[in-house]
């Protein structure tokens, strides 16, 4: 019986898949690098505690879900698209398994739900994180120690466009107090993307239309080689590990351009990727006099990546373009804190320091578009010094927490071996956070705080070099984008089954993408970043009530920004819902069914199109007493997901049609042979220059 419905289902979503396959997102960096404003719902036993989302999950409908992913993507203030984990209005987070940082993107698709304790997710992070971070996620498994040697094997089958495989094994090996662990993943993925580029200005006093069209492939094959060991006993622990992270990918464009009513040319764009990444991190702890917490941690990181692009018009006697460049980067970065008891509360002081190095080498190979698109050699150097203090207590029903953070940053910017005295810069910065919560109930909270933050832009955006996409068009980074300075204002509460949460920002150069004419012997459009001041404020209203075995979220959803640019204003607001639903049935069986949508608004300098039906769903069951695990999943079911958008900036009007690459199946199969967590608990040292890196 269990074997003809398991084929049912199957038959069902193999059904959905038979027809079109359009999905994924958009290789264009507009879509990558603003931040998110989507809220999913659910999840029975989570409270507020100050100013931490706390979800207790042991015993709820999520419990025999799958994966800690699964369980991610139905909690609140959470979503999950294609195994990345965002919080609404915040484009930087920072997620710790059992106390240490999680570097490895596949760690929450390898951790079973059934081994997770509580999931706490940190609306006002304070002092002790750096002040890029916006929220914190922190994951407890629960303990289930046992002594030799652990196995999990992960495998997964994926069809969207393409097939996409990956494969992870993990072995363990605990004697005492010590624990050695290897483990390795293998992962192929190819993503389609298809879609039109249309833009529209007065040049030389004319109407003028530049266009292109795209049909996207991106096969790429990275592995993860990772070992170490961890020690433990009593109040003192520490340990190590070392990753070393290839990929290869294959990036082909078969598209056209043209240039008002004349007829299209064909232009293919071909790109080679190779890259590799060494990372070690250690860690020690210990606890003295029963109450002073002393935390040390340490990483290296070395990374190198080279491109080599070829633009061809196999119809046409235009000339090929040909382009290299070569990145490389270095970082060393150490954090050390003393936590203990202070008035009753607890006080945390420590510093986090980090020199990072990434130097870029740009070649462009095709004579005549050298003389707009010069070829350079740029490199950065930053050195970065934090000191931080933190102190939190509960005074009765009220939670108090505040903070403080002192960073002190010299970058160093050269181009061509000439140092650049007006980007490179010393900065002096104090950043205070502040919450204060109240309690009424078990079933009721209220949490009211502040927070000011420096966020510094990726490098990739700080280069000063320029890419050739096309014969009248360019895209390129900024070195001279200034940090932004964030002001963030948070309400959230919890009443019964409904959740409130509230957000007034206020950024002030923080960055945003334009296109414009770029200065060139004939007509070139540019792409690249700005700095912007922006306020906005995104209100979110959930509704989560579990009703025996069926727990369904409802969540609608509100985005509203005030931008002004070249005397163009980007203020329409953007209405979003969810409709979410979780299942847990008899015999180890979970089904899950989500449903979400929104309207067409703005967001930064982009005008996203409506999607009114978007559906995702997924039917799983654990054997052999849960250490096997099998689940199917269906994403964007009707095919009806888009990344369609609009741009307006200093008169070029641009107009971008593309689909997902989201619609398909996957199935997972997990087993796992005497499986437990790892004890290493070393936290992120530099977290967000790695995330820059």
């Amino acid at each position: 019986m269990k074997t003809k419905i398991l084929i049912s289902f199957l038959s069902v979503f193999l059904f959905f898949e038979s027809g079109y396959a359009l999905n994924e997102e958009a290789t264009d960096s507009l879509t990558h690098e603003l931040q998110e404003v989507i809220v999913t719902a659910k999840q029975p036993a989570t409270k507020l505690v100050g100013s931490t989302l706390v979800s207790t999950i042991p015993g709820s409908n999520l419990a025999e879900l799958g994966t800690a992913l699964d369980v991610l993507a139905q909690l609140p203030m959470i979503k999950v698209i294609d195994n990345a984990v965002s919080v609404i209005g915040k484009s930087n987070i920072e997620i710790y398994i059992d106390g240490r940082p999680m570097r490895d993107d596949m760690a929450l698709q390898h951790l079973l739900s059934s081994n997770l304790k509580k999931v706490e997710l940190l609306m006002a992070p304070g002092a002790a994180y750096e002040s890029t971070t916006g929220a914190v996620l922190k994951i407890t498994t629960r303990r289930n120690f046992v002594q030799g040697l652990s196995l999990t094997d992960q495998f997964q089958l994926q069809r969207r466009r393409k097939w996409s495989v990956m494969d992870y094994l993990a072995l363990s090996y605990r004697t005492g107090d010590w624990e050695f662990f290897l483990d390795g993943t293998i992962n192929h993925n190819n993503s389609v993307n298809r879609g039109t580029t249309t833009n529209t200005l007065v040049y030389e006093g004319k109407e003028t239309v530049v266009g292109s069209s795209q049909f996207n492939s991106f096969p790429t094959t990275t592995g993860v080689v990772k070992g170490g060991f961890n020690y433990s006993h009593g109040a003192q622990s520490f340990g190590a590990y070392y990753r070393y992270n290839p990929e290869r990918g294959d990036f082909s464009n078969s598209g056209s351009e043209w240039l008002d009513n004349n007829p299209a040319v064909a232009r293919d764009i071909d790109k080679r990727l190779t890259a590799h990444s060494h990372l070690a991190s250690l860690y020690y702890e210990n606890t003295f006099a029963d109450k002073y917490l002393l935390h040390l941690d340490g990483d290296f990181r070395s990374a190198f990546d080279a491109n080599d692009v070829a633009t061809t018009y196999p119809s046409s006697t235009i000339p090929a373009v040909n382009s290299s460049d070569k990145r490389i980067s270095t970082l060393w970065a150490g954090k050390l804190y003393l936590s203990f008891p202070l008035w009753n509360g607890e006080f945390t002081v420590g510093t986090q320091d980090s020199y990072t190095h990434t130097s870029l080498d740009y070649r462009m190979l095709n004579t005549d578009v050298s003389e707009y698109i010069p070829s350079s050699l740029t490199d950065a150097r930053q050195t970065s010094t934090a000191l931080y203090a933190s102190w939190s207590r509960m005074f009765g029903k009220f939670s108090l927490s505040a903070g403080a953070r002192y960073e002190y940053v010299n970058y160093d910017f050269k181009v061509n071996g000439k140092r650049d005295g007006d980007i490179s810069r010393r900065d002096h910065t104090l950043t205070p956070d502040l919450s204060l919560g109240y309690s009424f109930n078990e079933e009721s909270q209220i949490n009211i705080s502040y927070k000011m933050a420096t966020v510094k832009p990726p490098y990739l955006q700080l280069t000063g070099s320029l890419n050739y996409t096309g014969q009248h068009e360019i895209e390129g980074g900024n070195p001279g984008l200034r940090d932004e300075r964030l002001h963030d204002v948070r309400l959230f509460g919890v009443w019964k089954g409904f959740m409130l949460q509230a957000d007034c920002f206020r950024s002030l150069d923080t960055y945003a993408f334009v296109k414009q004419v770029y200065p060139a012997d004939n007509l070139q459009l540019l792409t690249h970043p700005v700095n912007i001041d922006v306020s906005a404020l995104s209100l979110y209203l959930v509704w989560s009530r579990p009703i025996r075995f069926w727990t369904p979220g409802v969540t609608a959803g509100l985005y509203r920004q005030w931008l002004t640019i070249d005397n163009n204003r980007y203020n329409k607001p953007i209405y979003s819902y969810y409709i979410d639903n979780t299942f847990s049935l008899p015999h180890g069986w979970s089904i899950t069914a989500n449903i979400n949508g929104r309207s067409q608004g703005d967001m930064h300098t982009n005008r996203f199109g409506g999607s009114c039906f978007t559906m995702d769903a997924s039917v799983g069951k654990s054997f052999l007493n849960k250490s096997l695990t099998l689940k199917l999943s269906a994403t964007d079911i009707f095919n009806t997901a888009n990344n369609d958008w609009t741009m307006n900036t200093y008169g070029v009007f641009v107009d971008k049609r593309q689909s997902y690459d989201r619609r398909g199946i996957a199935l997972n199969i997990i087993y796992n042979f005497q499986p437990r967590k790892s004890k290493y608990k070393g936290s992120a040292a530099a977290e967000s220059e790695m995330n820059r890196l």
